[in-house]
């Protein structure tokens, strides 16, 4: 007995219909896992920064609440910063050690310095240094000129309401690669209440850790963002939670 085949195949509207409904579905589920990761960086950046807090806290456990300086020295071609030592040089050439920092003694974690948030692959970021990078700045207004002392954060009115680190980065155009017809993206290392260097990368916000411990996500001033990369959403943090009283 014969058993008779029929070939089946889909026509071209099945076809079109298959291809309609995959594409519809793509479309609804990429902004959600964008979303999703977006939310993940954010969760990881905000543990980085509780991190570091802590690490201050312990730093100015260990030096009778003396805030560490932004800049302690030079040394071996080099100077020394609250972020570790970073070598003289070309941008971009030069070398970085985190072991030198202020509070390196103090981090459990390795890793905390990278925000996941911060491209340090895109082809519009300038790297300042080989084989290390730093996603966070310091209120620069917790470390006063050499010739002032230390700001004792012990004696601060309001720590809980005073910024310790936030996400930040810097416009440059006056370094190369970058030039003003070129503007790049690079990591910087402080923030205060002038300059446009606090980076709100994560979903038009920048998470802050305060001089208590805690991290919000907070919003730029009105009318602080840099015009040059406006993609990137560089401004400032208001000035009440940044200047020392």
């Amino acid at each position: 007995m014969s058993i008779a085949y029929r070939k089946t195949a889909f026509s071209l509207i099945e076809l079109l219909v298959v291809i309609a409904i995959i594409g519809l579905l793509a479309a609804i589920l990429v902004p959600a896992l964008l979303k999703c990761r977006a939310g993940a960086h954010r969760v990881e950046c905000t543990s980085n920064l509780r991190q570091l807090g802590l690490a201050a806290q312990l730093y100015w456990d260990d030096h009778e609440g003396a805030a560490f300086r932004y800049r302690s020295g030079a040394t071996n071609d080099g100077d020394l910063y609250w972020f570790g030592w970073i070598q003289r040089g070309s941008e971009g050439e030069r070398r970085m050690d985190h072991r030198q920092g202020a509070l390196y003694p103090y981090l459990t974690a390795r890793g905390v310095e990278i925000c996941p948030s911060l491209r340090y692959a895109s082809s519009d970021f300038k790297l300042k240094a080989t084989g290390a990078a730093y996603g966070y700045g310091y209120n620069l207004h917790l470390s006063p000129a050499a010739s002032k002392p230390a700001v004792n954060i012990r004696t601060l009115p309001h720590a809980s309401d005073t910024v310790l680190f936030a996400d930040a980065g810097q416009v440059n155009t006056f370094q190369a690669p970058a030039s003003p017809e070129h503007p790049m993206l690079e990591e910087f290392y402080y923030l205060n209440a002038f300059e446009p260097t606090t980076h709100f990368r994560h979903r038009e916000r920048a998470n802050v850790v305060f001089c208590d411990g805690h991290v919000e996500a907070l919003s730029p001033v009105l009318g602080s963002l840099d015009p040059r990369l406006p993609l990137e959403i560089l401004g400032r943090l208001p000035k009440e939670i940044l200047l020392v009283p």
